[in-house]
């Protein structure tokens, strides 16, 4: 017994839907961003360590890849040392390390994954 199959590959569709994991990893990347803010984790002073030096960067997302950066030069000291005791008036929750709680086995890990999914369906049409 011999069995024949072929298969069509509908070129457009996937096309589509690898633009839209590239776009739902970029609006993903935002809402992590946004996320992080609203949290209230980063030490603030004047404001600049979360202001406009704290962005998502979309330049490798057709890779696969994009980063929430935080441009200032004192950004990866006080990340880095969490026994400093950060002011709490404007940032209540202030710590260093202030990703950790969406890294693996923090409280909100799960947040990237299911947001990449939701957003995923949503522009995808799946």
């Amino acid at each position: 017994m011999q069995v024949k199959s072929t298969v069509k590959m509908n070129m457009p569709r996937i096309r589509q839907l690898t633009q839209a994991a590239v776009t739902a990893l970029e609006l993903t990347a935002e809402a992590l961003h946004t996320e992080v803010l609203q949290a209230q984790v980063m030490p603030f002073d004047t404001g600049n360590l979360q202001g406009e030096s704290f962005f998502a960067d979309y330049s490798d997302s057709s890779r696969g890849k994009v980063q929430l950066v935080t441009s200032t030069p004192y950004a990866r000291r006080l990340y880095f040392h969490p026994e400093y005791n950060f002011q709490t008036h404007e940032n209540p929750n202030a710590k260093g390390r202030w990703y950790e709680d969406w890294l693996p086995g923090g409280s909100k890990a799960d947040f990237a994954p299911k947001e990449f999914k939701k957003l995923y369906k949503k522009v995808g049409g799946v």
